[in-house]
């Protein structure tokens, strides 16, 4: 599904990505965990066209993400709030992005009432613009944005940042739900290694912008990550 290849990012004489080889298949849930500089925004960034690589290449389905851009029908991500529409009301974002992804507004309807529990009442019927939210409600919006249309390949960076501990236990619901699909493939980069743990069965470790760890999650994996990063 997701292959990576020679893949370095450079500013300068410094090198903040390096990674010669990564293969993510179809309906892996995927873990990025690392600390602040390991390259983790780097990483998805370039996986999503954002930044030119140095060397190397990213391809979804065989489809090189900075030469074709029929790899974004298939992608949805959400990175951070900028990446927002702060002018629109949630429905009208929800709208938009429906449209993008050829959703009529019964279809986003549908997904919206299916994710209504995660929205707590303090999001759709608020009259209110997405600028003018709190950074964990519009957190909300930018993740149920990228569920509309069916994406194949989910991208969430830092997803459970800002959020309560009520919602971040309903965000781990509803990516462990897509987890279960064998057909997405969901990413997920977090500081947190114990929400990236739950939701993830396989963690990628970062340092300096190389993969230090890959290994597959099992009852240990949280005590053996534990353990790198204290040291």
């Amino acid at each position: 599904m997701i292959s990576v290849n020679n893949l370095t990012k450079k500013y300068g004489a410094t090198t903040v990505l390096n990674i010669p080889s990564l293969e993510i298949p179809i309906g892996e849930s995927f873990g990025l965990v690392g600390n602040n500089g390991a390259g983790k925004t780097t990483f998805f960034s370039l996986l999503l066209d954002l930044i030119q690589p140095t060397t190397g290449s990213v391809s979804i389905k065989d489809i090189q993400v900075n030469v074709s851009e029929q790899w974004k029908t298939k992608t949805a991500s959400f990175l951070d709030e900028s990446f927002l529409i702060g002018y629109l009301t949630p429905e009208e974002y929800f709208y938009f992005i429906g449209e993008l992804r050829g959703q009529n507004k019964s279809d986003v309807d549908q997904t919206l009432a299916k994710y209504s529990e995660f929205f707590n009442d303090e999001i759709l019927n608020s009259k209110k613009y997405i600028r003018d939210f709190s950074k964990g409600n519009q957190k909300k919006v930018g993740i149920i944005g990228t569920l509309i249309g069916n994406p194949e390949v989910v991208v969430l960076d830092e997803p459970f940042a800002n959020l309560d501990p009520t919602t971040q236990f309903r965000l781990k619901k509803i990516i462990g739900d897509l987890a279960a699909d064998p057909n997405i493939t969901v990413l997920v980069s977090s500081h947190d290694l114990n929400h990236t743990v739950e939701v993830s069965n396989r963690i990628v470790a970062l340092s300096k912008g190389e993969i230090v760890k890959d290994i597959r999650t099992s009852e240990e994996t949280l005590k053996e990550l534990e353990a790198f990063f204290a040291v």
